[in-house]
C-alpha cells in the first residue's frame, strides 16, 4: 500500500530532527523498513505515471502482429491491415483465442509508436488579407427541384470571415464565378488564395507540380492573385475553410432553402454570412466583421471589368444540328448541321456561334445524368416553317401551350408556316416561353397572331405583366342618358 505524501513529510521531518528510525516506526506507526525507505530517500520529485502491465492471451503473438504492421508501410496507404483484419488473421491462422480488443489497442498503440518524425501538424499563421477555398455538398430546393448543391466556401483565417455561394457543379468555370461573386460582394481581391489538392482549378499531375486549367489561370492573372495548392492528404494546411464548410452547412443550409435560383439562393448564403459576422473572434474578442474591415485595406482593389469564366471548344454539330460537350448535348439548330462551331462552356449556360462570329443558341448548361439534348426550341422554329409537314412529330410540339397547339394543328401549311414566322421573330427579342404565352393568349381572345399584337404582348409578358383580359366596358354610367328627359332632370338636380 502506499504511504501518504503527509506521512513520508512526517518521517523525513523527524530524521532531520535526529530521532532514530525505531522511534519514528512507533510514532507513525509504519514500519522500521518504510521508515529507512523514505528518510534515505533522496529524490522526491514527482514521477510520471505507469501503466499496469499485465499478461494477455495476445503476448504470444506479438512479434507475428509487429511484422505484419512493419511489412505494411511498403504498402499503399488503402491496402493495409486494419485492427479488425489482424485479429481475423490471428484466430484464422495462428488459433488466437482472445478478444478484439487487445488486439485493437496493440495495433493503436504500434502506430502511434512507429510514426515517422514528419508526420505531424504545423501550426500555421495566416496574414491579413489572404483567403483559403473549398466546396461542401449540400441539399436545396432550387427551381421546385431538390438537388445537390455545390457550396463554394471561402474564409479569411486572419478575421475568421465566411462567405459561401451556391454553384451546381465545381469546375474550373464554377470556381471562377463563385470567386468572382464573393469578390464582388465584398468589393475587394484577396492577394493570395490557398486551395485544395487541385480540385476543379487544376489537376496534380505530380507530388509537387499542379497543372492548372486555363480558365482558372486566366481567373488568376485577371485578379493579380498569387495561388497555392495543399499538399495531398493535409487539409490542416487549410484548416479554416474545412471548419467553415460544416459550420456554414449546419448554420445556412438547415432547414432546407427553397429559392427559385442558384443567384437568389447565393443572395441568401451571403446576407446569412454578413450577419454571422456580427459575432466575436473566438479568440481575439471583436466582432469579426470589425476584424474583417480592417483586413480589407489589405486587399487589392477590382479590376475595371469583371473576368468572364467561359471555356470555348470547337465541335462540328451533327446530322441534327447538335453538338457534344462533356458528354452533354446541345442544339445549335438545324441549320447549323455540319459545321464547326465554337461552343462557350460558363457556369450556368452554354452559347454556341460560328467562328466568324454569329450566335446560333443560348442554353442552360446541365450537369450530372442528362441523356435528352439541351435545346432551346426557338432554334426548331425556321426548320419547322419550311417543313410544316413535320409538325405534328416535332420535338417541340409539347413546349408549346395547349390552345396554341390546337390552333396550330387545324392552321394549314401557309398559316402554320406564318405562325412559326412571327413566334420565331417574337422569341429573338422576348424569348420562346413569353413568345408562346403570348401566342396563346391571342388565341384565346378569338384573334388571328399578327406580328405587331405578338411582339408587343410578349414584350409585356417578359417584362413580368400579366395579359390583360379584354373584358366589356362598364357602360353603366351612361343608363341616365337613355331616360326621358324629365327623368333625367329630376337625376341631375
Amino acid at each position: 500500500m502506499t504511504v501518504p505524501v503527509s506521512v513520508q513529510q512526517r518521517i523525513r521531518v523527524l530524521d532531520a530532527h535526529g530521532m532514530s528510525w525505531r522511534s519514528i516506526a512507533k510514532e507513525v506507526g509504519v514500519a522500521r523498513d518504510t521508515v529507512a525507505k523514505y528518510a534515505g530517500k533522496e529524490d522526491c520529485s514527482p514521477e510520471p505515471p505507469r501503466a499496469a502491465v499485465r499478461p494477455s492471451k495476445l503476448d504470444p503473438y506479438r512479434s507475428t502482429v509487429d511484422g505484419w504492421l512493419e511489412a505494411d508501410r511498403f504498402m499503399p496507404r488503402k491496402q493495409r491491415h486494419t485492427a479488425k483484419r489482424v485479429y481475423d488473421r490471428l484466430v484464422a491462422e495462428h488459433g488466437y483465442q482472445g478478444s478484439y480488443s487487445p488486439v485493437q489497442r496493440y495495433v493503436k498503440r504500434w502506430r502511434e509508436e512507429h510514426r515517422p518524425p514528419q508526420d505531424g501538424f504545423l501550426e500555421l499563421q495566416w496574414r491579413p488579407g489572404e483567403a483559403q477555398v473549398d466546396f461542401g455538398l449540400s441539399r436545396a430546393v432550387v427551381g421546385g427541384d431538390r438537388v445537390d448543391v455545390h457550396c463554394l466556401v471561402v474564409t479569411f483565417p486572419y478575421s475568421n470571415m465566411r462567405y459561401c455561394v451556391a454553384l451546381p457543379g465545381e469546375n474550373a468555370e464554377c470556381v471562377c464565378q463563385g470567386l468572382r461573386m464573393v469578390f464582388e460582394h465584398i468589393g475587394m481581391a484577396p492577394p493570395a488564395l490557398v486551395l485544395d489538392n487541385a480540385t476543379g482549378a487544376g489537376h496534380r499531375v505530380a507530388w509537387d507540380k499542379v497543372s492548372i486549367v486555363k480558365v482558372f489561370e486566366l481567373f488568376v492573372a485577371h485578379y493579380r492573385l498569387e495561388v497555392r495548392f495543399c499538399n495531398p492528404e493535409s487539409g490542416n494546411e487549410k484548416g479554416s475553410v474545412e471548419n467553415a464548410v460544416g459550420f456554414l452547412r449546419r448554420n445556412i443550409m438547415v432547414p432546407l432553402p427553397d429559392a427559385e435560383s442558384y443567384g437568389q439562393l447565393t443572395r441568401y448564403m451571403l446576407e446569412r454570412c454578413d450577419g454571422m459576422a456580427r459575432a466575436a473572434h473566438y479568440r481575439k474578442g471583436a466582432p469579426v466583421a470589425d476584424l474583417f474591415a480592417g483586413e480589407k485595406t489589405s486587399m487589392q482593389p477590382l479590376p475595371a471589368k469583371p473576368y468572364d469564366a467561359i471555356r470555348w471548344e470547337t465541335r462540328k454539330a451533327d446530322k441534327d444540328g447538335r453538338v457534344q460537350v462533356d458528354g452533354k448535348y446541345y442544339l445549335a439548330g438545324p441549320s447549323w448541321r455540319g459545321w464547326n462551331l465554337d461552343v462557350g462552356l460558363r457556369a450556368f449556360d452554354v452559347t454556341i456561334r460560328t467562328q466568324d462570329g454569329r450566335t446560333c443558341a443560348r442554353l442552360p448548361r446541365v450537369y450530372g445524368d442528362a441523356p435528352a439534348t439541351v435545346r432551346n426550341p426557338a432554334t426548331l422554329l425556321p426548320a419547322l416553317g419550311r417543313k410544316t409537314n413535320a409538325w405534328p412529330d416535332s420535338t417541340i410540339r409539347d413546349d408549346f401551350p395547349g390552345k396554341l397547339r390546337l390552333a396550330i394543328d387545324h392552321m394549314d401549311a401557309k398559316a402554320r408556316r406564318n405562325a412559326f414566322r412571327l413566334i420565331c421573330k417574337a422569341s429573338d427579342q422576348s424569348g420562346f416561353e413569353a413568345a408562346v404565352q403570348a401566342g396563346e393568349h391571342i388565341i384565346e381572345q378569338g384573334h388571328e397572331l399578327d406580328e405587331a399584337s405578338l411582339t408587343t404582348m410578349a414584350r409585356r409578358i417578359a417584362a413580368g405583366e400579366r395579359p390583360y383580359e379584354q373584358a366589356a366596358p362598364d357602360l353603366t354610367g351612361y343608363d341616365v342618358f337613355m331616360k326621358p328627359g324629365r327623368e333625367r332632370e329630376g337625376k341631375e338636380a
